[in-house]
């Protein structure tokens, strides 16, 4: 149909431009568009790219990763979608939009600019936005030099800090993935760095105390320094208004010339409140994807959608999950304009990280009682463990460090099938060869 005069209208908008809304898109592209259809919308002034380099590769010493080298979908062995890719196929690339409101009765989406978006389909792939210590009134949080990770603007803003500082001393605020990934990083470009958590022990919604000692020791002979269950309640800063110190809960002060703070971020569903059914903080869905609102469809970090392995409703924060719930959205919009039927979502949790020479995986569900196994050594010069979670007599998750490709597949498997445990003696003993006879 001819756009109206007061905005651009498109069969399927696609609202986000992180790695879901990339990934949407190239399923598009697979399931077949027609030029004009389809619009993909973003804040960033980039095409899609895939997020998890941003706390790894990006900021490497040596070498590090840079547009267009990891645009989506390099990170699941796909093809590079360059922004000349979405001309060629008549999408429109929408990019450093901010849209401002969205009335889902008229099918309208209004940006910053005042511009108007109209719709068929919508696609909500929205993502989170990172928390800020700002957001709770610690004081000093304003400062220069205190920094945060979501978006590539912040990578580069975190890169030129590393130049800056050579040698200086940075703090890491928080013991989650980012606290973890940014720490290693800022190790490997030579600087001074503490980490400062609340909680007990590192990565606390995942690791037990057991696999969180291996990789705290691990990063204390690496030359890292981890302060546990404080805070930081302020900030000082020079007269040029540039951070010089982290004053903890404890009474101590840590003098700084960086600080970076990973505490958590918020799903971004405000635009559609009081206009969707919302459950666990985030957009409530079916199997599909489809929200309650018919047409509307939200993935990623922002989707609390059935997990039928477990029976429940969830909400997962993860680059894994972000990809295939996209493909999963637009395979459901297309099959129902085919009318022909789509497999219910079936999603196997799924966590990974890389820092140092580590690498770990993760599937299942960390409940029950955890089994350690094999060799946790931090001192190794390849470690080598896991551990296995039992729930009412079944292997219901599994973790690695350092498994190869084979053997993070058998315990992927393992997850999936929920087998029978053994008795912990025999579990730490049989180590991986359990998931591998699976």
């Amino acid at each position: 149909p001819p756009a109206m005069a007061s905005g651009k209208h498109f069969k399927y908008i696609v609202l986000g431009g992180g790695v879901s809304g990339g990934y949407a898109v190239r399923e598009f592209a697979k399931q077949g568009v027609q030029p004009g259809e389809l619009a993909i919308i973003s804040k960033e002034a980039v095409a899609p790219y895939e997020r998890p380099a941003l706390s790894k590769a990006y900021l490497f010493p040596q070498n590090p990763a840079r547009l267009p080298g990891f645009h989506v979908c390099v990170g699941s062995g796909g093809e590079r979608l360059l922004p000349e890719w979405y001309s060629e196929k008549g999408i429109e690339l929408i990019l450093s939009t901010e849209i401002v409101k969205a009335d889902l009765a008229s099918k309208t989406l209004t940006s910053a600019a005042g511009t108007t978006f109209t719709y068929d389909t919508l696609l909500i792939a929205t993502g989170s936005s990172v928390i800020k210590l700002s957001d709770f009134g610690t004081q000093g949080a304003d400062s220069n030099n205190i920094l945060y990770l979501r978006e590539i603007d912040d990578a580069d803003n975190l890169y030129a800090a590393i130049q800056a500082k050579k040698g200086g001393k940075a703090v890491v605020v928080g013991g989650g993935y980012i606290g973890l990934e940014l720490s290693a990083v800022l190790k490997m470009n030579d600087l001074d760095v503490t980490m400062v958590f609340p909680e007990p022990w590192c990565m606390p919604r995942l690791f037990t105390a057991e696999i969180a000692a291996f990789y705290e020791s691990y990063y204390t002979n690496k030359g890292v320094k981890i302060l546990k269950g404080t805070v930081a309640v302020g900030f000082d800063a020079d007269a040029n208004g540039d951070v010089t110190a982290v004053k903890l809960k404890d009474g101590s002060v840590l003098d700084a010339d960086i600080v970076v703070v990973g505490v958590g971020g918020r799903p971004l569903t405000n635009l559609f409140k009081g206009q969707v059914a919302e459950e666990k903080g985030g957009i409530k869905t079916d199997a599909f994807f489809e929200t309650s609102v018919p047409g509307v469809y939200a993935v990623g970090d922002v989707a609390t959608f059935p997990m039928k392995i477990y029976n429940d409703e969830r909400r997962v924060e993860h680059v894994d999950h972000s990809r295939k719930s996209a493909e999963q959205a637009v395979k459901a919009i297309k099959g129902k304009e085919a009318g022909s039927a789509v497999e219910e979502y079936d999603y196997l949790p799924y966590f990974y990280s890389r820092s140092f020479d580590l690498s770990w995986q993760f599937y299942g569900d960390n409940v029950g009682d955890a089994i350690l196994f094999g060799d946790a050594d931090p001192g190794s010069a390849k470690p080598k463990f896991g551990s296995y979670w039992v729930k009412d007599g079944k292997c219901v998750g599994a973790f690695l460090e350092g498994g190869s490709p084979e053997e993070n597949a058998a315990i992927a498997k393992l997850a999936r099938a929920q087998p029978p445990a053994a008795s912990p003696d025999e579990l730490k003993a049989a180590g991986l060869q359990f998931a591998s006879k699976i």
